[in-house]
Order: structure tokens, then sequence, then C-alpha cells
């Protein structure tokens, strides 16, 4: 009988999915870490493998990691395992400091999630170990998207030989050349300013972390995961984003006009010193470019994930509501302060996070009409923000007075759009109804 329960469980539809998604991620990082070995490098499993002994890229990441996995735990062990994270990474660190190798933290927050991944199994049964399972592949996927993401970058510098630049940086014009402007801003600031914005754009995945635990807060009490969370929409975009580089190669304005590629292409491969004084002119074309710099331009996916930010933190509290606005507007100014993207790039970005984000509570909830039509609205709007980077910057940049004003609406429209349809799927609160005054008995 035991051994049919199990069976039985086995298929059940949800049991199937997740067996089809952990074979398919398995499958993906196998492939990639295959592509990168044909370039030379390690791939995303095996760098992950060698941050359980060497120096970790990301000391804040494997922390912030181990967050996300000790929701599914009750205090006292919360705890516990982070005393046992800190102590081992005291000892790493000493026995680093001795050799006087590379200073890092994190291999103590690594250990301590795969210590729960042998706990889970060998010693839970049940929803423990199912709950506690997922805790640890939630904290597990989080690492892995970011190797992942590092390979995925490697691989649009190597399969893509030209870049595209100089077709967003003519539609741009469209725009007002805003990376230009926000560029000549930053500068102005001097130090203090871009030491923030640098801040807040390295640290955009410690600040989802936060918005995370936030909203994954009950998980331990109630025995289970919320039906959408904040993670499932970094990871996807984490997952799908990359996909668009290979189809649409975009370097960003340091690096195609200016100096700020110094050591990984610069001058020699830009078109001209021209960031951010001189927002450029002429007949748009491909251009080829070095084989390390990250063709991770369009869309934004910085501008995405922060965008999701403050998508999710909208039901927090104030002050998460203020961080999560605050994290948006600063991750703008850095993207487009620093050069790294183009004012279409953010355009795309903010479309793409809208669709992601009401495709995945529309398959958390249940599809309807609203959920697909608007699903369909944005996919579209995404794809001709593409198609006319491509095929119409010269005609944008020439009528900026009608190109812009209709990316800005076309933008408009999906936001009002996704606004439109997630509020129609809120619970609706109906008012107290006041018992009708009776007469007074004579």
């Amino acid at each position: 009988m035991d051994w049919r329960s199990a069976f039985a469980a086995w298929r059940r539809p949800r049991a199937i999915l997740w067996t089809v998604a952990g074979a398919v991620t398995v499958g993906f990082l196998v492939a990639l870490e295959i592509a990168a070995r044909h370039y030379g490098l390690p791939g995303p499993m095996t760098n992950q493998a060698k941050e359980v002994v060497l120096a970790p890229k990301s000391g804040p990441l494997l922390y912030a990691s181990m967050a996300l996995m000790m929701v599914v735990l009750p205090w006292r062990q919360r705890f516990v395992a982070a005393g046992v994270a800190v102590g081992i990474d005291v000892v790493f660190f000493l026995v680093r400091w001795a050799v006087d190798a590379k200073m890092m933290f994190g291999n103590g927050a690594l250990w301590v999630v795969l210590g729960y991944a042998v706990i889970a199994v060998t010693r839970r049964t049940g929803r423990e170990r199912v709950l506690l399972l997922k805790g640890v592949g939630l904290a597990l996927l989080l690492v892995a998207g970011r190797k992942t993401g590092d390979t995925w970058l490697l691989i649009t510098s190597k399969t893509r030989p030209t870049v595209l630049d100089q077709y967003v940086a003519t539609a741009d014009h469209a725009l007002g050349n805003p990376s230009w402007v926000v560029g000549r801003v930053v500068r102005a600031t001097g130090p203090v300013g871009s030491h923030l914005l640098d801040y807040v754009y390295i640290q955009l995945a410690v600040a989802a972390v936060v918005v995370a635990l936030y909203q994954l807060r009950d998980v331990a009490k109630e025995g289970r995961f919320p039906s959408h969370h904040l993670v499932r929409t970094f990871l996807v975009i984490g997952l799908l984003g990359p996909g668009i580089y290979m189809l649409f190669p975009v370097v960003g304005p340091v690096f195609a006009y200016g100096p700020g590629a110094t050591g990984t292409g610069g001058l020699h491969w830009a078109v001209g010193d021209l960031w951010p004084n001189t927002p450029p002119v002429g007949a748009p074309h491909p251009m080829p470019y070095d084989d390390l710099t990250p063709r991770n331009c369009m869309p934004s996916l910085h501008t995405a994930w922060a965008t999701a930010i403050f998508i999710h933190s909208r039901k927090a509290p104030r002050a998460l509501r203020i961080g999560g606005a605050f994290w948006l507007v600063a991750t703008l100014g850095a993207t487009l302060g620093f050069g790294y993207h183009y004012g279409a790039d953010i355009i795309a970005g903010v479309v793409f996070t809208l669709t992601i984000e009401a495709a995945l509570r529309s398959a958390a909830r249940g599809w309807n009409r609203a959920g697909t039509q608007f699903v369909a609205y944005g996919t579209t709007v995404f794809g001709a923000l593409l198609v006319s980077y491509r095929y119409l910057p010269v005609e944008m940049a020439r009528h900026p007075w009608a190109f812009g004003p209709l990316l800005v609406l076309a933008t408009a429209s999906v936001i009002q759009g996704y606004i439109r349809t997630t509020r129609s799927w809120e619970p609706q609160v109906l008012p107290a109804v006041q018992p009708e005054p009776q007469p007074e008995p004579v």
C-alpha cells in the first residue's frame, strides 16, 4: 500500500510538473556547462562546485540565498543555521588570511544550504521533507541563476561578433538620448552619486531577497509557499532575457561610444569617444566588437528586475514600498548614467517584466480571458519595439516628436493594461450591510 500510495502521489499533475521542471533545469545547466567548456572556460556547475571551498564571487548573494532557504525553518533553527554559517566562514577567513589567498565570505552559507539538503533527504519525511527541499531548491536556484547568467554572457560575446548599438543609439534620438543626458548628470554629482548608484546596481539581488523574505515570512507557519512571489519572476526574467541578447546583441553606450570599456574593448572597438558628451549621428550599420564584452543590453534586465521589485513591494509595509521605489529610480539612474544602457533598452525592459509578471500570475491563479489578452498584447508590443529599433531607427531619429510620444504611449498602455488586468483579479471587498432602523416599540 505504501508503494502504491507513493506511485499515485508521483502521478499527480503537480508532481509530474515539478519532475519535468527539474529535469529541464538539469539539462539546461548541463548544456551551458558543455557550451562553456567548448570555449575553454568552466561552466555554471563547475563554478558553483568550486565555491564550496574556494572564495565565492559574491558572499552577500550566498547569504541572501541561505536566508531564502531559512523561511521554511522555525526561528530556533534559523538562529542555529546562521551561527553555523558564520562560524564556518570565520574558519575559512582565518585559513585564507594565513595562506594569503583571496578573501571573501559566503562558503558557510553554501555549506548550510547543502547541509539542509542532506537533512531533508535523510532526516525528514512527508510534507516536512518536501517543504525543506523546496526551500533548499529556491536558494540553489538563486545562486545557479547568477552562475547561469555569467555563462550566458560569455556565450553572447563569443557567438555574436557584431553588435547593433548604432541602430539603438539612432532610435534613441526619439527619446532625447537619455543615456547621454543622465550620464552628464551623474558625472556632475561626483564620487558620492556614483558610489551610491554603483552600490544599488550591484546589490540588486540582495534588495530582491529583502522583498521576497517579506512575502515568504509565513511559509514555516503555513507549511507551504505562496502561489506566486518575487523569486519566481526574478528567475524567469533571468532565464528568458539572455535569449533576447542572442537575437539583438548590443553592448551599451559606454562600450560602443566611449572609453569605459578599457580592458574589454575601449576606443579600439568603439565608434569614437562620444559618450556622454556628443550623441552619435549618421546611418547605422552592424559593427564588429571584441569577444569579451557581453552583449547584454537589449532588454535591460537590471531595469526588468528593479521593476519586479517595485511591483512586488506595493503590498508591503511603507518602508519596503519606499525602498522598492527608490531601488527602481536609482537603478534607472545607474543603467543610464553609467552608460550601460540606452533609453530604448529601459522601455523594452519595463514591457518585458510586466508581460512576464502577468503570465506568471495568470498561471498561478488560472488563465482567463483578461490575462491571456494582456500577455498577448505585452508580447506584441515588446516584439514591435525590437522590430522598430532594428528597421526604423533612421525614421525615428528624423521624426522624434512623432516616434518619441509613440514609444512612451506604447509603454504606458502596457502599464495601464497591467494595472487594469491585475486589479480585476483582486478579491472584491463588499461594504458591510447596515441593518435598517427598526421602529421603537410603543
